[in-house]
């Protein structure tokens, strides 16, 4: 018994040994970051600058693969069951601490089955309208819609997604029932409001601000704490007379569970060294996105806050999967 119990306890020291040199030793191939959306929008940008950067710092190639579907968590799933060697880390924005609550068959535990490695950046929303819509301001809207309950509608570039769930939050805050349109994605919702299918919609200041600047839609407010550079003449919602009223999306790094921590600090601290740079951050607020930069445990912390925050909106509203 005593032999079995040194060997267990030999096994272990290698184990641990083994652990510490394969982190010391790291990166000696490719890394691989999966991002869960279609190449070209907000997570891909993101996913793709900030990498690119962390690659040069630890002298390795990542390579990026795409791997949209169901709001994320296919491309989400394929990082929480890979191996937590230090080859394989992921994209994730708003919609990850959605799903926690929207879907309660994820195949992954939200918290458990990552690890956390840094939130790269926040993105708040613009609200656009129709040129048609006889509103131009917050004021106007909300009277608009309470005198033709229902009648309005809104697009989103998903169930679940930011955007809806931003509008979910507004509708409900200023008391006003506006129909909920869904897209695969903000350019088939922008491609029709333009077109005037679809009277409003809230997403990201980047996509949406060439049609304000053309003339094929209006600004109406920004969900931001203060005025976006990219959309500096548009009122944020605290100017308009609604306070406290701030809503976005965001992107970061995780990892699977697991990970050495050696491998998630190093990769995290020069994730936020990347940040910091005046030219990158100049990049992304050409197209509203805020740079920010955090630790593995402040990133924790705030989806544990987010899956909380949108939970209450999610039950608030009703929304579910398939509508």
């Amino acid at each position: 018994m005593k032999c079995l119990l040194r060997t267990f306890a030999a096994l272990a020291v290698l184990a641990a040994f083994a652990g510490n040199a394969s982190a010391q030793n790291w990166p000696i191939r490719p890394i691989k970051m999966v991002v869960p959306y279609t190449p070209g929008g907000y997570t891909d940008l993101m996913a793709r600058l900030v990498g690119q950067k962390v690659a040069e710092a630890i002298g390795a190639t990542i390579v990026f693969e795409n791997k949209p579907g169901a709001n994320a968590i296919i491309g989400t799933d394929v990082v929480a069951k890979a191996a937590p060697d230090g080859y394989t880390f992921g994209t994730v924005i708003a919609a990850h601490a959605v799903n926690a609550t929207l879907n309660p068959k994820l195949p992954y535990d939200t918290l458990k089955d990552l690890n956390y490695v840094s939130l790269m950046s926040v993105a708040p929303l613009i609200m656009i309208a129709h040129p048609s819509l006889p509103a131009n301001n917050v004021k106007e809207l909300v009277a608009l819609a309470k005198a033709k309950p229902g009648e309005l509608n809104f697009a989103s570039s998903g169930i679940g997604a930011a955007a809806q769930l931003t509008m979910e939050m507004f509708k409900s805050r200023m008391g006003i029932n506006m129909q909920h349109v869904p897209y695969k994605g903000t350019a088939g919702a922008l491609q029709d409001l333009v077109g005037g299918q679809v009277n409003v919609m809230f997403d990201i200041v980047g996509p949406l601000m060439p049609q304000v600047k053309s003339g094929n839609a209006k600004a109406i407010v920004v969900t931001a704490k203060e005025r976006v550079p990219a959309a500096a003449d548009v009122p944020t919602m605290a100017e308009q007379g609604v306070p406290d009223f701030v809503s976005g999306t965001w992107a970061g790094i995780i990892a699977p569970s697991g990970t050495p921590k050696e491998i998630i600090d190093r990769v995290s601290a020069e994730a936020k060294k990347a940040l910091a740079d005046p030219a990158l951050q100049a990049k992304l607020a050409e197209q509203g996105i805020v740079a920010v930069g955090s630790s593995p445990d402040e990133f924790r912390a705030f989806v544990g806050e987010e899956i909380a925050r949108w939970a209450k909106v999610i039950n608030d509203a009703g929304i579910k999967i398939e509508q």
